[in-house]
């Protein structure tokens, strides 16, 4: 690796380690309790879903980019991003104008994507390292919150959806890619879906199918003030 790209990953790697998570001054502050998700969780499989070259002769990076109205000048976040396929592609389709956070809870995977995104030289994009149970991102940053096949391994997806609210601008919208399938299964019913994000004060935009991508595509937007942790009613699985 050349110096310039060592020292861009350094660079991005100690952005990562000082993300403000943890206060300066300790409070003595009560916890917060968020209801326990009545379904079963999957597994972290893998960070490669299949090969990129696969998905592409299936033209899903650009069908789910266009079906979530994704442009040149927005900010978007990559939950989720693994080895970076829609990292790299909506670096491309926001352009030098735009920005992309590139996000994973893995720190190994986290520090192999910062890698590819310093090898190919992609100045509009930042890689963070999250939690389970909190994204971490910026409040009022973000035109769209993507997340593609890895809803299903949420083990706390009240509590992460809760969090996650800040992060949307005004419009802004969270974009989720799934299987129709249960989640042990490694999907996400879509009446399921709907339910927990609107327990937290989302209200479903769109549910399109999205064969290319292995199932479908929903989109949420934020709606009204975000409720109190212990006035979220857990949804029952049925």
């Amino acid at each position: 690796m050349s110096l310039r790209r060592t020292l861009i990953v350094a660079s991005v790697l100690a952005l990562a380690a000082c993300d403000g998570s943890k206060p300066l001054i300790k409070r003595d502050e009560q916890p917060m309790l968020f209801p326990v998700a009545d379904r079963p969780v999957a597994h972290i499989v893998s960070a490669r879903w299949s090969n990129e070259e696969a998905r592409d002769r299936l033209n899903e990076a650009s069908e789910v980019m266009n079906k979530a109205g994704i442009a040149k000048g927005m900010t978007v976040a990559d939950i989720g991003a693994g080895e970076g396929y829609y990292t790299i592609r909506l670096a491309s389709r926001v352009g030098k104008a735009g920005r992309v956070l590139a996000e994973d809870i893995v720190a190994s995977v986290r520090d192999t994507l910062a890698e590819r995104v310093a090898r190919e030289d992609l100045e509009n994009v930042s890689v963070r390292l999250g939690a389970p149970a909190d994204p971490k991102l910026p409040d009022a940053s973000f035109d769209r919150v993507l997340m593609v096949h890895m809803y299903h391994e949420i083990e706390q997806p009240y509590e992460f959806l809760w969090r996650l609210r800040p992060a949307l601008k005004p419009d802004g919208l969270v974009v989720v890619v799934d299987a129709n399938r249960q989640t042990q299964n490694h999907g996400t019913p879509p009446a399921l879906l709907r339910c927990e994000f609107e327990a937290v004060g989302y209200r479903q935009v769109s549910m399109t199918e999205m064969p290319s991508a292995g199932g479908y595509l929903a989109t949420f937007r934020a709606v009204g003030p975000r409720p109190e942790p212990e006035a979220i009613k857990p949804c029952v699985l049925r």
